[in-house]
């Protein structure tokens, strides 16, 4: 009796823990972070009025969640602003300091780094990347002279890639869809039978739009933004009984501008136009899938993009017929200037965050680290997320801690750094303007290419420079963004010191009589080679 007592006095505290445990997971909200590429804050109706591109999907997150108004990418190009989003960390503090990598590249991110995938998956997340990953991994070519193949025959396993950095899943591309390998991965292998292409002309005539290279005979252009969004849903499907972390950074509307046959033409805009209209119906089909599963009320769906549009999807053209992508803003993408790198970010949470509200309080995409870490009651380590402050309080309707004097640091394609607190922006231009230019914009009052200084309240388009009537303000800015390169991090915690001193980075020139030690010592030239073979990679 006794024995069977205990048993049944052991079973029933099993089965409470067990039901503790699942009541656990489920009370943890779904994570859906939908990235889209080169889509500029101008693209979505909610946040340009006088838009003439449909976006009724994204718009209907605004509608049924949370419109942020003041959110910026931690760099103008894709690579950099990735790292930033996945590690809570500038990516200028890797060994990436200005650019993009390649469609080959080695890995960026250590795989000894926390990401959000690793934090999530360590708190009973399943995790999926589905979409472009651009942040480099290691390729194991089996035959280096082999000119086509089955691509099993040619590249073993991949290695330090999202499988490797918290992912369960990974189906993607490595980069953006105009750069060899074109070719999709699913896991750990580059799929289908891959052809080498080394002629422009013959590229052309397969019907792909980008760099020569590898080209896998199945693999066709303008199917990659629905195969993305049919595995993404898929997935979500496959994991509907647990806690999920999907992240889907998309190819579109990054050029080339190919949409598919039942979008071109529909926005009566441009080829960009229509691509965005694509991309809103992914993010429909997404919203689709977690109704169908009932699972919209516990699910952050968080709609964001990785820069301002790009320079060259015919922003002339569209604005001669009265669209502007980067709305009222300065710029495009890889500038230092707002429409570089301030872009839509819109969050719903019907179980938490207030329908149709807003928030004007400035973030970056930089602190989904320490929003996922504070939503599981889990702290950050010392060495992770080191730029990441969590916005979780606004979906709560609350005022974030510390968000008015907080400093954000912006960064250009170019690797040149700007600092934003509260109603300034400090522009420090040292590595010199970005090529990537907007039509719109005219040229700015007081220019100084070495220093400017913005009034954010007042002067929101960056038509002033102010820093000569200002001089204390730039000073402690600079004090600022000097203590955030050499402590290693920009919030609170240990430091991690940045070793500037053994690098060659003359985006720093402005900030070394700031600097300590040796660091100030170093003189701000880069080897004609490196800045040659930079030049060559934009």
């Amino acid at each position: 009796m006794q024995m069977r007592s205990g048993s049944t006095v052991g079973m029933v505290v099993l089965s409470a823990a067990l039901f503790a445990t699942v009541a656990s997971s489920a009370s943890k909200p779904n994570i859906v972070y939908i990235l889209a590429d080169d889509l500029g804050i101008g693209d979505v109706q909610v946040y340009n009025p006088d838009s003439k591109i449909l976006t009724p999907n994204i718009d209907r997150l605004a509608s049924e969640g949370m419109k942020f108004t003041d959110v910026h990418t931690a760099d103008g190009v894709c690579t950099p602003s990735r790292y930033a989003i996945l590690t809570g960390r500038y990516c200028w503090r890797s060994e990436s300091k200005a650019g993009v990598l390649r469609g080959m590249s080695k890995h960026l991110i250590e795989p000894t780094r926390e990401t959000v995938a690793s934090f999530l998956k360590k708190q009973g997340y399943a995790t999926a990347c589905v979409g472009k990953w651009h942040l480099g991994m290691d390729w194991n070519p089996k035959d280096r002279e082999a000119t086509q193949g089955k691509a099993t025959d040619l590249f073993g396993p991949i290695q330090n890639g999202p499988l490797d950095l918290g992912f369960d899943y990974y189906f993607g591309m490595s980069c953006s869809f105009n750069l060899s390998p074109h070719a999709f991965i699913e896991g750990r292998q580059i799929q289908g039978t891959l052809e080498r292409f080394q002629d422009k002309a013959a590229l052309v005539a397969r019907g792909i739009d980008g760099s020569t290279g590898w080209v896998a005979k199945e693999f066709e252009q303008d199917q990659v933004l629905s195969t993305f969004t049919e595995k993404t849903c898929d997935w979500i499907r496959q994991h509907a009984d647990k806690p999920f972390f999907a992240y889907m950074p998309l190819n579109s509307p990054h050029y080339p501008l190919i949409p598919r046959d039942e979008f071109r033409g529909k926005s009566g805009l441009s080829l960009h136009g229509d691509f965005v209209m694509e991309t809103d119906w992914a993010v429909g089909e997404v919203l689709k899938t977690l109704d169908e599963l009932k699972l919209a009320n516990n699910t952050i769906v968080i709609f964001t993009s990785d820069n301002g549009v790009a320079h060259k999807v015919g922003n002339a053209e569209m604005q001669e017929k009265g669209h502007f992508s980067s709305g009222i803003y300065r710029g495009c993408k890889g500038n230092i200037w707002e429409g570089g790198h301030r872009v839509p970010f819109l969050v719903r949470w019907p179980k938490t965050v207030k329908a149709a509200s807003v928030c004007d309080a400035a973030i970056g995409t930089v602190d989904l680290m320490a929003t996922c870490a504070e939503l599981c009651e889990v702290p950050m380590a010392g060495n992770a997320g080191e730029d990441s402050a969590s916005f979780l309080p606004a979906l709560k309707g609350e005022l974030i801690p510390g968000v008015e004097t907080r400093a954000l640091v912006h960064h250009s394609d170019k690797g040149t750094f700007a600092l934003r607190r509260g109603r300034w922006k400090l522009v420090l231009d040292d590595g010199g303007p970005s090529p990537r230019v907007n039509p719109k914009d005219q040229p700015i009052a007081n220019h100084d290419v070495k220093q400017m200084l913005f009034d954010m309240d007042n002067d929101v388009t960056e038509s002033t420079n102010v820093a000569s009537q200002h001089p204390e303000t730039v000073e402690s800015m600079k004090k600022e963004l000097t203590a955030f390169v050499e402590n290693g991090r920009s919030t609170p915690g240990p430091n991690l010191p940045t070793d500037v001193a053994t690098a060659t980075w003359p985006q720093l020139a402005s900030l070394r009589v700031y600097m300590s030690g040796e660091n100030a010592k170093v003189k701000d030239e880069a080897p004609k080679a490196k800045r040659k073979k930079k030049k060559q990679s934009k």
